[in-house]
């Protein structure tokens, strides 16, 4: 059995410095790794130079892991840890494996009884959840809610249902251009005394976590367009 590790590391939420939101450690480790498996390989040099400059990009080698990459050439992508060579997983942001493809390279790890080691970083839907007062006990993220309007208006009413009944927090996300009118639909859509939490630009400058009943984001003045949000509901 190889004695090489899969590394996932954790990426900032926001244009902060490194320095802000990962230990000293997974810098340490970074650099010792050679094979990457990333969502973005532009935006994977770009971090790992930000972790240290004097990183040789180019002795590195990345291996592209998307949505559009198909699950037959996800095996290969390990083949450095065949011949001993730890390697490192980066998602766009956040936490690998956590809403991430990289979820599928970690099942073939564990399947073959590879080490998988989780560092320590940013995640978005741990991070909202501890600022929103919501039930941290009890919560399912989501991810995105279907586009349709009818779907949308059923996985909300299922979603308000598990709330009621489970007493669990709802995490979801959309597509940040459309962040105003989700708020909007969900005013329109669920109980005024449903609580709603809107974390947005996460450990950055402008960060924002409001948590308010739905009947006063009606009447509030907000502009969450473009900016990266998430979204939690809880009653």
């Amino acid at each position: 059995m190889t004695n090489a590790v899969l590394y996932l590391f954790p990426v900032p939420l926001s244009d902060n410095t490194i320095a802000q939101v990962l230990p000293q450690y997974n810098i340490a480790v970074i650099k010792e790794i050679k094979y990457f498996i990333v969502e973005n390989v532009r935006s994977a040099r770009r971090f790992l130079k930000q972790c240290d400059r004097a990183i040789d990009i180019d002795s590195l080698t990345f291996y592209t892991l998307n949505e559009h990459t198909d699950a037959s050439e996800l095996p290969a992508m390990l083949r450095p840890m065949e011949e001993g060579h730890s390697m490192g997983i980066i998602s766009e942001a956040g936490c690998p494996a956590i809403a991430d493809p990289g979820a599928d390279i970690v099942a073939i790890a564990q399947q073959r009884g590879y080490a998988v080691a989780p560092l320590i970083g940013p995640s978005s839907i741990l991070l909202s959840l501890m600022a929103s007062g919501f039930n941290g006990q009890s919560f399912a993220f989501n991810g995105y809610l279907p586009i349709d309007a009818q779907a949308r208006t059923s996985r909300l009413k299922e979603l308000e249902r598990r709330i009621m009944r489970e007493h669990q927090t709802q995490i979801f996300i959309e597509t940040p251009y459309r962040n105003n009118r989700l708020i909007a639909e969900l005013c329109r859509t669920l109980p005024g005394n449903m609580r709603l939490c809107v974390a947005s630009d996460i450990t950055g400058e402008k960060q924002s976590i409001i948590t308010l009943p739905l009947s006063k984001w009606s009447k509030r003045e907000y502009n969450y367009d473009k900016i990266p949000s998430i979204f939690l509901i809880y009653s």
